[in-house]
């Protein structure tokens, strides 16, 4: 008879989702930089009409770039960063996200630091190619 307001979203799956209020929330960004992420395809949520609708997977990639971005990096360079962490790891995009947080804990070192070291081992790796 009355309609409840539900607070824990799940997918066909069992799977917890997330709206973009709660992302917002979580990683500390606008609704509208969600949504100018989502236009330009850096994040890539489902939609249900008009709602996008996150999978916990994209809460860490958010959540991670959007510490990146406040740490003054662009979207190319963490894009950059994800790309070498996947190939050198053969991983999931999911995966690189976890490992660059997991290892700024695991070193007390910011995201920024191991972002910034990934950048330059790529440039080495790439520069050593072109040489050799």
């Amino acid at each position: 008879m009355f309609k409840t307001k539900k607070t824990r979203s799940e997918n066909e799956d069992g799977a917890r989702t997330y709206t973009s209020s709660d992302v917002s929330d979580i990683a500390q960004v606008s609704l509208r930089q969600l949504q100018w992420w989502d236009e330009r395809k850096v994040v890539s949520p489902q939609h249900e009409g008009h709602k996008r609708v996150y999978q916990s997977a994209e809460v860490i990639e958010i959540t991670v770039i959007a510490e990146l971005r406040r740490k003054g990096f662009s979207l190319q360079k963490i894009r950059r960063v994800l790309r070498f962490l996947q190939r050198e790891m053969g991983s999931t995009e999911e995966k690189a996200y976890l490992t660059l947080q997991q290892q700024s804990r695991q070193t007390r070192k910011s995201m920024k630091q191991i972002a910034e070291a990934i950048i330059l081992s790529d440039e080495v790796k790439r520069s050593s190619r072109t040489e050799g």
